[in-house]
């Protein structure tokens, strides 16, 4: 078994965010999303680990939205995103923590991207439930 690290800064952020994104690319039921969607996987690296460095670190270097940002994309694929998916998408995020990380970071990491997932598919929901009002 591989050592575990603990994250402490943005070398380990991107481990993770490299690593997670190495099970995403592959999974049948969400990866079409990712891999329809993103042009340029370096750069997506790069904003993810920006986004997660500013989660954990506190250091202000992703300034997008990303609830914005998924309700857009739920739009692009005719509202067929659902908590399975965001389910589906935290698994894999549990788990690469836990394959490769250890410490307090680790754990706030984890909790981090459950409370993300519920708020970006609220937002998704909130999104369609304006879209039908105006119908």
């Amino acid at each position: 078994m591989k050592k575990r690290i603990t994250i402490s800064g943005r070398k380990e952020v991107h481990l993770l965010v490299t690593k997670f994104y190495e099970k995403v690319w592959q999974d049948n039921e969400i990866g079409h999303f990712f891999n329809e969607t993103i042009q340029d996987w370096p750069e997506h690296i790069e904003k993810l680990t920006d986004f997660w460095e500013t989660n954990l670190f506190f250091v202000q270097k992703y300034k997008a939205n990303p609830l914005q940002v998924h309700a857009d994309l739920d739009k692009n694929y005719q509202h067929s995103i659902t908590n399975y998916h965001f389910g589906i998408w935290l698994r894999h995020w549990i788990e690469t923590i836990d394959t490769y990380f250890v410490g307090e970071n680790a754990l706030k990491a984890k909790q981090r991207a459950r409370n993300i997932s519920v708020r970006m598919f609220i937002t998704i929901f909130e999104q369609r439930q304006k879209l039908k009002k105006s119908l």
